[in-house]
């Protein structure tokens, strides 16, 4: 797995090793910058929920995005994601937090403006975390709130206020693109 672009683009990332983590291909993560990058978001503070390796927020960091929240259950993923960091020299600009992410939210200050979720396919009670991450208020007004799931899971259409408004297909995987509804 590699960094496809920006300032670490080419560095190859470590993957967490005993663990059930399933990182995001890089066709998935390829797709899901292509349409963020097109989106006018702010890149400032970004979230990254169900961080596994930390693809997605050091892609983001990458690409610029100016800070990144990285959280995960699993002690070896956290320490993967703090090695990540290193080697592709983006540690200052990143907080890792370990443990669940239900324990998280509630203690993070936010506004994000974008948000990544890239939770574990068998995790089929994730809308109970978009609902909690919808009322924590961390979620910026226009903030895209981008969630891959694999495609035999069907998400609701709401979770709080926020609303899917797009879905992308790439084999069995699904990008969900949710935004708050004002």
């Amino acid at each position: 797995m590699r960094v496809i672009a920006g300032s670490a683009k080419g560095c190859i990332l470590k993957m967490p090793k005993n663990t059930p983590t399933r990182p995001a291909t890089e066709l998935v993560r390829g797709a899901l910058f292509s349409v963020l990058e097109n989106m006018d978001a702010d890149w400032s503070n970004v979230l990254d929920l169900f961080s596994g390796s930390g693809s997605l927020g050091i892609e983001a960091l990458s690409r610029g995005a100016g800070h990144v929240d990285f959280c995960d259950q699993e002690r070896r993923c956290c320490d993967t994601i703090k090695e990540n960091l290193v080697k592709t020299k983006l540690a200052e600009f990143a907080n890792v937090y370990c443990a669940p992410v239900e324990k998280v939210i509630p203690r993070l200050t936010g506004p994000y403006g974008i948000v990544l979720m890239d939770p574990p396919y068998k995790n089929h009670e994730i809308g109970i975390i978009v609902e909690q991450l919808d009322a924590s208020g961390i979620v910026a007004d226009d903030a895209p709130v981008f969630m891959t799931h694999r495609d035999l899971f069907k998400l609701q259409d709401h979770y709080g206020s926020l609303k899917l408004k797009r879905e992308i297909r790439h084999g069995d995987s699904v990008i969900a693109i949710f935004f708050k509804e004002l």
